[in-house]
Formats: structure tokens, C-alpha cells, sequence
């Protein structure tokens, strides 16, 4: 039999023949390809030829073409839609291929060969991008231990290998945390609950086989429990749970595992002879040092401190109204903040709903895409991965430009939050090769026969993560190593953060924010009170973000903590972290920082991105026009088709002329007061 992952692929657009993929195909696939891989590696570090731009980096962009494809198609179904079988071979796989990279990146060889080429760039005739291609090759070698000594090579070899297990470990405990908990809901504790809440509670028991109706810790079943439920105590119930992920005692308990990942981190950057991992970890970030996160962070931090803090006596006196004494708890906060949204501003969830159905936000999304940069959308009837993902070939001027899969609703098998992926990068090295991207959420499933619909915080999810595959899909560069979403880890969050705009238009919400049932579009009253509340709590999501950000730092920045939580408890005290409001990811289920070395020490990018979408969408308002045809074609230019081309400051500076201050980050928030 031929293993499907590895003969061609030669259905429609080239797609993975997920049909006939089977999970004992995974590991022969792994071991054929990075037996290729290997050999690839040995031939051009032993190459008897003078290094040259084509033998060396060249080569190396298509070495690990049948690994790539066999990882792209592994890790993305291990992700969204995990089995036993799966969770086991990404635990086997994580230090073989931590060990493969350490042979890659630490090969004096290769590097001696990449760095003679750097030495004589001058001379080469490269191009702007192919110079900036090898820069990076460089920096990627010399940054992952390839001009250390042969014991200290080995030592990082080491380390990579155990942060692998680590990290893996560390992500299935969290899914088997949230998969493992459910609460059962009996006809009384549904009281109070909207008809969506009640849907969604009745479809996460259709999912796992069951009668009635039970409540999970899917974020978008959870949140809008702690929203509108009056059962206190079940609310207790269910917020305790939603954070003591992660921190359960016993097998899939994490603390000590981020303990560990801290300790092989700050030993990583030593090796390379930084002060401390943050150091190593943002020298190539727009940031570029500790000090320049933490003023961001501050200067954000004290005006929404003070918001929140204010926000709380509010909910305070509210809750002490019920007949409710004592402190305002953090699983009050949802509870009495919905309610005094619908009194201050004439809005409740329940009615704001039926007018985000899932449908119709994907074609909202579609439209500004459409209407921004000339995309077109056609739905696929494919076979993917899982029978909730549906597929789209995007085209522009009837040329194909990218395949789509939309992958949106929460189930046991996938890991929590929302996410951009891609199938297949996209690259003009060899044959012109077009990307696959994919989205992924978490929306509650609805039961069967009902329409989906998402919250207002669900919409912007999905208007996100889209943006992160534009960035994807409009991609336009010879390598994939810098193509799509290859960029400083402050500045990937813009594209997506700055899409997100576009679903506070009032025209797009006029045409896409159309009632489940009758059709009817949102009133135009309901509209500008939904818009009108865009700053609402702003105060609560700023708080729990920074303080997520600001202990994510505090890991990082110094010596490695014995105890994490510790040290998680002294930074929530020392800027005085309000009672009623936790960190949005407390350290055992903070996936960002420790399922990988992604957002380590980088989860404040989403504000340093922040910054900029506040006023990159200036640009378009100060055109008069959210289409303003120029701007966009400037966006495209700079920034969603030039990947890591240059550095990100550059890039941003060529779209818009300048670089912002933090202002207008501030106004968007709510935090400035009034002049």
C-alpha cells in the first residue's frame, strides 16, 4: 500500500487526501520523510562546491518539502481534532523532531557555509529579498546555538528536546482537563438562561452521548453561563473549574511542567549568553528589550486599573441590591456586568444574538475581503478533515489565490481557543505554490436543527482569525521562509487585531447583521447601541490581559522561579490586581506562554500590535471611506503580501508614513479621559 501522505497529492488544489488517511500512516510517514529530509541536509552541508545563494539557502528552502507536508497535515488534525492515537505520536514526535531541528540549526557546516555567504552578500547580486532571507537564516542559526562550542551544542540539543516533551505534555493535560470536566444541568438550574445558552448546553450533552443538558468549560458555552445564570453557586462551580485548569493535582497537572519549561529556558539563553530568556527572546521583536514591554504595559495598565476598580464598586452596590453581601467575586463580575450593560445601554445578549448567526458573519468577513482587496469566494464540496470544516477556493480576477477551511465549532477533540494554520505555505520557489489556510474556533455548537449563533465577542473571533489568513492568502514572496504570517511575533497580531474594525462598520453591520429566523436586519436603534457600548469593560478586559502579560514577563525576565505560581502571586500583588478580576490565563493553562515558545515572553504582542491597528484604521477614516481603495492597496503592499520581507517597523512605517504613539490604543480601549 502507498502511504497517502507521501505519494502526490493530485485532487482538487492539490488538497491532503484526508479521506484516505489513516492515523498508522502518520508514523511511517514522519520516519520516511525525515529520512529524506536527512539526506537533503547531508548533501548540501557536504556540497564539494563554493557555497552560493542557490546550493545553500535555496536548497535548504526545499530540503524539508515531504516533512513540512506530512507536519502540516499531523499537527493541524492533532490540534482541532485530536485522538488517543494522535496525543501519542505527537508525545514520540516531539524530541525526534526537537532533535532533528537541534542537527539542522547546530550544524557547523551549514552554518560556516551560510555565513561565508553572508560575509560576501555584497558581491552575490541578490535581491532585496533573497538578502533578507539569508539575514535571517543567519540570525536563525547563530540564535539557535550553531556557533557554540561542541559541548555547548550538544547541551542546547538537550534542551530543545525537553522543552518539546515539555510543551506537548503540557498541552494534552490541558485538553484532557477541559474534556474530562462537564456539569450536568437539571430543568431548575437552566432558569434564567437564555433560549442560546439552553441550546448550547443541550448540544455539548448531544456530543458526548448524553440526555438533558450539561455545561463545559468551552469558552463560548462558559462565559455566557457566567453572564446570565442567577445560580451563584452554580456559577461558582463553574468559574472555579474554568480556571483551576491545568491545576488539578495528579497526572495532567501542569505547575510543575511550566517550573521546568522556565528553568530550560533561562539555561537556553545563557548557553547563547543572554542576561535572561526575555532578553534573547525580544532582541529580534519590535520590542527589543523587557524595558520597552513593561513601560507599554504600565502605561496601560494604571488608567485601566482605575476603570476597573471603578467598573467594581458599581457591580458591587448592584450585587449588595440583590441581597447578595460581601466582596464582589470574580464569578460575579460576567453576571452583574451584563446586567448593568442592559441598563446603562439598552443591550442584552440575548436579543444581540440572533443577529450574529455564524453564516452570516463568515459572509460579512467574505464581503469586507471582497470589497478591500478583490477577493472572491467559492464554497468547495471537498472532503476535509472532519465533517464540521467546510472548504472555499478564494480567487481574485478569476485567478486562484488560496483554499480556505473553516473549521468553527467546539468539540472534546479540539484544544481550546482559536487559531490560524495553514495546510500548505504559501511560496514561489520552484513551482509557484498557492497556500491552504485554516481557521479554527471554538463556537458552541448548536443542537440539531437550530441555527449557530456566535456572541458579539465570537464575531470579532472570527473577523481575528480571518484577518490571520488574509495575511496568509495574500502572501506574495519567491520564499517561504518569510512568506505569510513569518514576521516579529509584536507585529503578527496587526493584521488580524486591525481586521476586526471592519465588523464595527456600521454599513457591513447593516447588510450582515441579519436575524437567524426572519431575516430582518438589526435595527438601526440596536446597531448604534450596540457600537455605542465598544469601550464597555474595557476596564475588565484590559486588566485580566495586561495582568496575564505582565506575569508572562516577570517569568522570563530574571532567573528562572522555583515556584511559578509564587511569582505569579507576587506580580498580581505588586500592581495591585483587583479582587473580583484574575488573570486571563493564569499560569497551568496558559497555552501561550508554555505549549511551545511561541508567545513566551511575547504575550504582550497583542497590545504592541494594538498600537498600531488603533491607528492603522485611522488611515481609512482619515480617507472618509472604510474601502478607501488606496489604503488598501497600500495595506496589501506593506504589510498582507510582503511577509517578513523587512523588519516590521519598516513595514509598517512604508504603509502608514510613521510609527503611533500609544494614544490612540488608549482612546480605542476607552482609558483616556476626557479632555
Amino acid at each position: 500500500m502507498i502511504n497517502p501522505l507521501l505519494s502526490p497529492w493530485t485532487g482538487d488544489f492539490a488538497l491532503p487526501p484526508f479521506a484516505a488517511i489513516r492515523d498508522a500512516d502518520f508514523a511511517p510517514a514522519f520516519d520516511a520523510a525525515l529520512v529524506e529530509a536527512r539526506a537533503n541536509i547531508a548533501a548540501i552541508a557536504g556540497n564539494p562546491e563554493a557555497p552560493s545563494f542557490a546550493n545553500m539557502v535555496e536548497a535548504l528552502e526545499l530540503s524539508q518539502d515531504a516533512l513540512d507536508r506530512v507536519a502540516g497535515v499531523f499537527y493541524n488534525l492533532a490540534g482541532a481534532d485530536s485522538t488517543p492515537e494522535r496525543e501519542a505520536l505527537q508525545r514520540d514526535l516531539a524530541p525526534k523532531l526537537a532533535a532533528f531541528s537541534s542537527e539542522v540549526t547546530m550544524n557547523a557546516g551549514l552554518f560556516a557555509r551560510i555565513e561565508a555567504l553572508w560575509q560576501g552578500r555584497e558581491g552575490l547580486g541578490l535581491s532585496a529579498e533573497a538578502v533578507r532571507v539569508l539575514e535571517l537564516y543567519r540570525r536563525m542559526f547563530v540564535r539557535a546555538g550553531a556557533a557554540l562550542d561542541g559541548e555547548g551544542r550538544q547541551r542546547m540539543g538537550e534542551v530543545k528536546e525537553r522543552l518539546a516533551v515539555l510543551s506537548t505534555a503540557f498541552t494534552q493535560n490541558l485538553l484532557a482537563d477541559e474534556r474530562e470536566w462537564a456539569l450536568p444541568l437539571s430543568e431548575a438550574d437552566l432558569e434564567g438562561l437564555p433560549d442560546f445558552v439552553v441550546a448550547g448546553a443541550r448540544a455539548a450533552a448531544e456530543e458526548r452521548g448524553q440526555d438533558g443538558h450539561v455545561l463545559t468549560l468551552n469558552r463560548s458555552l462558559v462565559v455566557p453561563f457566567l453572564q446570565f445564570s442567577p445560580r451563584r453557586d452554580l456559577r461558582e462551580v463553574a468559574y472555579e473549574a474554568w480556571v483551576a485548569r491545568g491545576a488539578n493535582g495528579g497526572a495532567t497537572d501542569n505547575r510543575a511542567l511550566a517550573a521546568e519549561i522556565l528553568k530550560l529556558r533561562e539555561e537556553r539563553a545563557k548557553l547563547l549568553g543572554y542576561d535572561s530568556f526575555a532578553a534573547y527572546k525580544l532582541e529580534p521583536e519590535m520590542a527589543k528589550t523587557p524595558g520597552n514591554v513593561r513601560d507599554l504595559l504600565m502605561r496601560v495598565w494604571t488608567p485601566a486599573r482605575a476603570k476597573a476598580e471603578a467598573d467594581a464598586d458599581v457591580l458591587t452596590r448592584m450585587m449588595h441590591e440583590d441581597g447578595v453581601n460581601g466582596d464582589l467575586e470574580a464569578w460575579d463580575w460576567r453576571y452583574y456586568s451584563e446586567k448593568r450593560r442592559k441598563a446603562e445601554h439598552d443591550l442584552d445578549e440575548a436579543e444581540l444574538k440572533p443577529y450574529f448567526g455564524l453564516d452570516a458573519m463568515i459572509g460579512a468577513a467574505f464581503d469586507c475581503a471582497t470589497r478591500l482587496f478583490g477577493l472572491r469566494f467559492r464554497s468547495l464540496d471537498v472532503t476535509l478533515y472532519h465533517p464540521d470544516a467546510r472548504a472555499w477556493e478564494v480567487t481574485r480576477d478569476g485567478r486562484h489565490v488560496a483554499v480556505f477551511i473553516g473549521d468553527y465549532f467546539a468539540r472534546a477533540s479540539k484544544r481550546s481557543g482559536a487559531w490560524c494554520s495553514t495546510f500548505r505555505e504559501q511560496r514561489k520557489l520552484g513551482q509557484d505554490q498557492r497556500p491552504v489556510v485554516v481557521n479554527v474556533c471554538n463556537f458552541a455548537k448548536p443542537a440539531t436543527g437550530e441555527p449557530a449563533l456566535l456572541s458579539w465577542d465570537d464575531a470579532r473571533t472570527l473577523f481575528h482569525e480571518f484577518g490571520h489568513a488574509l495575511h496568509q492568502m495574500l502572501s506574495d514572496l519567491t520564499y517561504g521562509f518569510i512568506s505569510g504570517t513569518s514576521v516579529a511575533r509584536d507585529f503578527v497580531e496587526l493584521p488580524s487585531q486591525l481586521f476586526e474594525h471592519w465588523l464595527e462598520v456600521p454599513e457591513v453591520l447593516d447588510t450582515h447583521a441579519r436575524h437567524a429566523r426572519t431575516g430582518a436586519p438589526m435595527p438601526a436603534a440596536l446597531r448604534d447601541r450596540l457600537l455605542a457600548a465598544a469601550t464597555y469593560d474595557q476596564g475588565f478586559g484590559t486588566v485580566e490581559y495586561v495582568a496575564s502579560a505582565l506575569v508572562d514577563l516577570a517569568f522570563h525576565e530574571g532567573a528562572a522561579p522555583e515556584d511559578p505560581m509564587a511569582v505569579q502571586g507576587a506580580v498580581l500583588a505588586g500592581i495591585g490586581m483587583p479582587h473580583a478580576i484574575r488573570m486571563r490565563h493564569a499560569t497551568p493553562h496558559f497555552a501561550h506562554v508554555f505549549a511551545g515558545d511561541g508567545y513566551s515572553s511575547g504575550y504582550y504582542s497583542y497590545m504592541w500590535s494594538e498600537v498600531m491597528d488603533a491607528d492603522a484604521f485611522g488611515a481609512f477614516e482619515e480617507a472618509g471611506d472604510p474601502f478607501d481603495p488606496a489604503t488598501a492597496v497600500r495595506l496589501e503592499r506593506h504589510i498582507l503580501s510582503a511577509g517578513g520581507s523587512e523588519e516590521a517597523d519598516a513595514l509598517y512605517t512604508a504603509f502608514r508614513g510613521r510609527m503611533p504613539g500609544v494614544e490612540p490604543l488608549l482612546k480605542g480601549r476607552g482609558l483616556l479621559e476626557p479632555a
